[in-house]
């Protein structure tokens, strides 16, 4: 009679199995998956709430495709961790070591050949990712570089870029100017969104999709006084202005939110514009 294996032993006890259960037993990894109650076992007058499937037929060894999401950044750090044995001195040894070790450009190198190959026996399919760097003004000329260099490789994700600066000097560099503060090399590779500042109407629009996603009842002639803010100052202070003037609404005994209540919290708390031009107009009686 063969031992059973502890990993097997301990799944069925965490699976509360049990002699009539329907189970299956994955061989790679051991792990165990209660279906159901066998309907052999189904009476007419169970009270238990269990659900009954029929009992598997054919061979008791079967292959099943088995589709499994990873990043390669899963692949690095599963390669990265030291492999010990079971004896005393490996595990001596695991204690005394990090519990996982650098992930270098040449483990790097090797798990990309791994996936290549994979994708061309059609065994994995290539999902491509979406990294977005905003502010992207900050970085410096080396890591454009870097960055540059990656976006070559075949299994690159989709980088998105944000940034509000015009023409600008590159971090990194004394005398190098380029628009949006990005190397021109790298800027001729992107396809540059436009974008149009938004009207009234389109700030409207988006204080109701707020308003709505943040379940707050809201009157149209109070969408329109934000609006009108938005215009005169930004769509981030208007948007900022919903909740304290829910709570406002609330603390005087209503659900919904009036034009008065814009009103109100819009003389207690200042944009930025306004805030300013108090600044600039004050600035002898402010320290410097």
């Amino acid at each position: 009679m063969e031992k059973l294996s502890v990993i097997i032993y301990e799944a069925l006890q965490k699976e509360k199995v049990e002699v009539g259960d329907v189970i299956y037993i994955e061989a790679t990894s051991g792990a165990v998956k209660r279906q159901g109650r066998s309907d052999a076992y189904a009476t007419e007058f169970d009270l238990e709430a269990e659900e009954y499937v029929p009992l598997p037929k054919g061979d008791v060894h079967k292959k099943k495709e088995v589709v499994q999401d990873v990043t390669l950044h899963d692949l690095d750090a599963a390669n990265a961790k030291p492999q010990g044995g079971q004896d005393v001195l490996s595990m001596m040894g695991q204690l005394l070591k990090p519990k996982k070790t650098e992930i270098t450009d040449k483990l790097r190198r090797e798990i990309n050949k791994v996936v290549d190959k994979y994708i061309d026996q059609g065994i994995a399919e290539l999902v491509p990712g979406v990294l977005f760097i905003d502010e992207v003004h900050m970085l410096d000329i080396e890591t454009f570089t870097y960055l540059h260099r990656a976006l070559e490789s075949a299994i690159a994700p989709i980088v998105i870029f944000a940034t509000n600066r015009g023409r600008c000097l590159i971090r990194g560099t004394d005398d190098i100017y380029s628009p949006h503060g990005i190397p021109l090399d790298l800027l001729d590779r992107l396809l540059i969104i436009r974008t149009i500042p938004y009207n009234r109407a389109d700030m409207e629009q988006i204080l109701k999709l707020r308003a709505n996603t943040e379940g707050l009842d809201i009157e149209p002639e109070a969408i329109s006084a934000l609006g009108e803010i938005g215009v005169k100052a930004t769509l981030r202070y208007a948007v900022q202005l919903l909740t304290p003037a829910y709570l406002t609404a609330k603390v005087n005994g209503r659900s919904n939110i009036t034009q008065g209540d814009i009103e109100e919290i819009g003389s207690l708390f200042l944009d930025a514009k306004a805030s300013a031009k108090i600044l600039t107009e004050n600035k002898e009686k402010y320290m410097s």
